[in-house]
């Protein structure tokens, strides 16, 4: 099987960029596209501006920045951007419509033989494959944000996805440097936002509940249970403290736990008072814009410092 060599990004936003950056890191000739030339050139800067910070932080990589950012160009014309390409990312709003028009037309406009991924983090790819008449290239690669600092890539396999597909992602995924699993049912959600957003439902009900405020649920999170997270996953937890004691544990607390199918009443009556979070200073907490700032910038750094530990041991 000979190695993908040409990238297409469809969508220049956050994940886009992030996305396109790493190929381009390892040596691999990207097309980004977007629908408008401000959020290019925008996606580029912003590209530059994590490539420094990464040297700053002592992660680096074989060439030099302009070197990396040659390697990224960009056009609003996604057929120009689909011609002699391998291998296409799709990274758009996540809109069933639109993201099946998009897979419509990837399929009309890209070689017969490339490979066609879809970014979504929660609809099943077998949906988003509906309107193309390829479907067994069409599946997806669930990226993690920051896709540049986060290892891991879902791999997912839809109803009519090839072997050949899925190992030929499979293996240009490892040589960039990630972390890809192989997701064997298409289900919405996959496996890490189902994880996810099943603490997320808990941490809710907890707050809906008046169990605790809503700082005290991260504290318990970050300071607790999530500290063992990054080496001891829940299955490997489970073996450790023994699956009679586990069993014991569920049969105690699992029907007091959250089943609700809705969201959360307080979630929603958030959104309902436009109360959104760090996009306008209010959510569940308050934030100002220095709090919206140090947040960010310990989340980055504190993945830095964690990527760049993994290459020191490598």
């Amino acid at each position: 099987m000979p190695e993908v060599e040409n990238i297409a990004v469809i969508g220049a936003g956050l994940m886009g960029r992030g996305i396109a950056q790493v190929f381009a890191c390892y040596g691999h000739p990207v097309w980004l596209v977007d629908t408008e030339e401000k959020i290019l050139k925008l996606a580029k800067e912003q590209v530059e501006k994590n490539l420094k910070q990464m040297l700053q932080h002592g992660i680096s990589f074989s060439d030099e920045i302009e070197e990396v950012l040659d390697r990224i160009s960009t056009t609003t014309d996604m057929v120009r951007a689909c011609e002699g390409c391998d291998f296409v990312v799709e990274a758009v709003y996540e809109n069933l419509d639109l993201k099946q028009q998009v897979f419509a037309d990837l399929d009309r406009f890209c070689p017969p033989e490339a490979i066609l991924c879809s970014n979504t983090s929660v609809i099943a790819i077998t949906e988003i494959a509906e309107r193309a008449s390829k479907r067994e290239r069409i599946l997806g690669t669930h990226w993690w944000n920051p896709p540049y600092l986060i290892p891991l890539v879902e791999v997912v396999r839809a109803e009519e996805t090839t072997d050949r597909c899925i190992d030929a992602t499979y293996d240009l995924l490892t040589r960039v440097g990630k972390h890809p699993v192989r997701i064997h049912k298409d289900v919405p959600g996959f496996v890490g936002n189902r994880l996810q957003h099943a603490l997320w439902r808990e941490a809710f009900a907890i707050i809906d509940e008046g169990i605790c405020d809503p700082a005290t649920v991260d504290e318990v999170v970050c300071s607790g249970f999530g500290l063992r997270l990054p080496i001891l996953g829940p299955v490997e937890n489970a073996d450790m403290v023994g699956l009679d004691l586990t069993l014991s544990i569920h049969d105690y607390i699992l029907k007091y736990l959250n089943a609700n199918p809705t969201p959360s009443t307080t979630l929603r009556s958030r959104v309902e008072q436009k109360h959104l979070g760090f996009k306008t200073g209010k959510g569940f907490q308050e934030w100002s814009d220095a709090e919206v700032a140090a947040s960010r910038e310990r989340l980055t750094n504190y993945l830095m410092k964690v990527i760049s530990q993994e290459k020191s041991r490598s």
